[in-house]
């Protein structure tokens, strides 16, 4: 009987480029992959994701990412409080003023947990197990809006001799995210203060009581004008 060549990838035996794809990527794929697939779902300003996207592939340019470079550095101090060398993981997790951000996250929602010193896995488990997939997509937006605003302090004070304020840093993050919602979504009606004030039982609503429809970009521009950039917005204010 004559040998035949048999592509074991498929049932019918005979190779496709489809399932050659698929077995590539299964292989050579990233394993923590699974956090971009998230993350391109999470609820926030095209902005924002783009600046947590770099800050997940270690590509901010701190002090240790310029230095690194071959950038000259006055000072590889973090310039926020100025104790360790700014990294992306510093910065963003381990500085003081950062973990006194991500305990204000957890105590707006009424909960604690265990905080990772890795960024993806940081991201990954800023998970509320009492909420849906839906509910947690919009709770990742806080998130990458805590990243987008820490590094927004982080150039205030490098650029403009601002000042280092966790509080300002969170209530930032939670009036991005409240943008989000209120120019994204046809059924969130609530204002500011009830965001900030009843986060759990405005996140049961726009999971369980109420279809959340997302207007499409170009629509929501349409809708509500144009609005400044640093919402994610352009145009005039």
């Amino acid at each position: 009987m004559e040998d035949i060549q048999v592509w074991g990838k498929e049932d019918s035996g005979m190779f496709s480029v489809s399932a050659a794809y698929e077995c590539l990527t299964k292989h050579s794929a990233d394993p923590q992959s699974e956090v971009y697939n998230i993350l391109w779902k999470t609820k926030a300003f095209p902005n924002v994701l783009m600046t947590a996207w770099r800050a997940l592939r270690g590509r901010m340019p701190t002090r240790q990412c310029l230095s690194r470079r071959g950038v000259s550095m006055n000072s590889m101090l973090c310039p926020m409080c100025q104790l360790e060398e700014e990294s992306s993981q510093h910065i963003f997790l381990l500085c003081k003023y950062a973990q006194r951000v991500w305990s204000e996250c957890f105590k707006w929602v009424g909960t604690s947990t265990v905080q990772h010193n890795d960024l993806k896995m940081h991201f990954l488990n800023f998970y509320l197990f009492q909420a849906t997939n839906k509910q947690n997509l919009i709770w990742k937006g806080v998130w990458v809006n805590v990243i987008r605003c820490i590094w927004d302090q982080r150039n205030l004070i490098v650029f403009q001799q601002g000042v280092v304020d966790a509080d300002e840093i969170f209530q930032k993050a939670q009036l991005k995210s409240w943008l989000w919602l209120k120019h994204r979504t046809h059924s969130f009606n609530y204002s500011f203060s009830d965001w900030v004030l009843n986060q759990s039982s405005v996140l049961e609503v726009l999971s369980n009581k109420q279809a959340v429809v997302f207007i499409p970009w170009m629509m929501q521009r349409q809708k509500y004008g144009l609005m400044h950039s640093n919402l994610g917005f352009v145009g005039e204010v």
